[in-house]
């Protein structure tokens, strides 16, 4: 780490749920075990649907993560039992998302070589949304740790907060690229500055991270099929200056 890095970048970011590591597949399996606690009093429709709507409202309060999920979970009970769940079902639910926080961490295929491999020839940070307690957890649980120069965990992910990490790394929009998995979160804002971007879809997106068609438009990035492919785009795009980003979308 810290060695001269390359002309073109002076710091590659990169998310790190379902970039780095399996984080989703966890989500879901809370969220199943959930809505089966839970099917007495409803059907999982209705409370996945109600689940779904107050972690939306509870973004702005709670942020990103395990807790707040948590919290989420609570509330979502007691309004579906109409205020008749038990302390004791409480505490179940408490329990789910303990334990979700203290699920393995395992990184998905490839990052570790390729993240390895990169680290030696470029400043690595990781910016990710979310609890910072949590993700710097998961960080160190991973492995990952000592390829990293830096860790920024920030509340949402918008061109005004990565204005403000960049700013703290001392690195220009230009000299930047971001790899990640959302569309809305890890690309389109570090494009909309300026900034170069590599999207490596997971194969689950959640539904808070969908972006329409429209807001595609015009918005050109590299795509890998997975992070193994990473350092050979950057190469690319080191080669021809970046245009395989700023003027067609790459596929591989």
């Amino acid at each position: 780490m810290n060695q001269q890095a390359s002309p073109a970048f002076d710091a590659i970011g990169f998310d790190a749920d379902d970039t780095l590591w399996h984080d989703i597949s966890n989500y879901m399996q809370a969220k199943t075990a959930y809505l089966e606690f839970l099917a007495k009093y409803s059907s999982a429709e209705e409370i996945d649907s109600e689940l779904d709507r107050t972690e939306a409202r509870n973004l702005k309060c709670f942020g990103y993560g395990v807790k707040g999920f948590t919290l989420s979970m609570i509330e979502t009970a007691i309004t579906m039992t109409r205020e008749q769940i038990t302390a004791a079902e409480i505490n179940q639910i408490i329990s789910m998302g303990k334990d979700w926080l203290h699920s393995p961490v395992t990184p998905l295929p490839g990052v570790e070589p390729t993240i390895s491999a990169l680290s030696a020839r470029y400043r690595l940070v990781v910016i990710t949304k979310g609890d910072l307690f949590d993700q710097e957890s998961k960080l160190a649980r991973s492995g990952l740790g000592d390829f990293f120069d830096d860790l920024h965990v920030v509340s949402e992910k918008t061109p005004e907060t990565y204005t403000r990490v960049l700013g703290s790394l001392g690195v220009e929009a230009r000299r930047f690229l971001m790899v990640g998995n959302s569309l809305r979160s890890d690309i389109l804002p570090v494009l909309e500055l300026g900034g170069w971007a590599i999207h490596v879809p997971h194969e689950i997106t959640w539904s808070m991270e969908m972006v329409s068609k429209a807001q595609l438009e015009n918005m050109h990035h590299a795509s890998a099929k997975t992070i193994s492919d990473v350092p050979h785009i950057i190469e690319a795009l080191i080669r021809d200056g970046g245009a395989s980003t700023r003027n067609s979308k790459e596929e591989l």
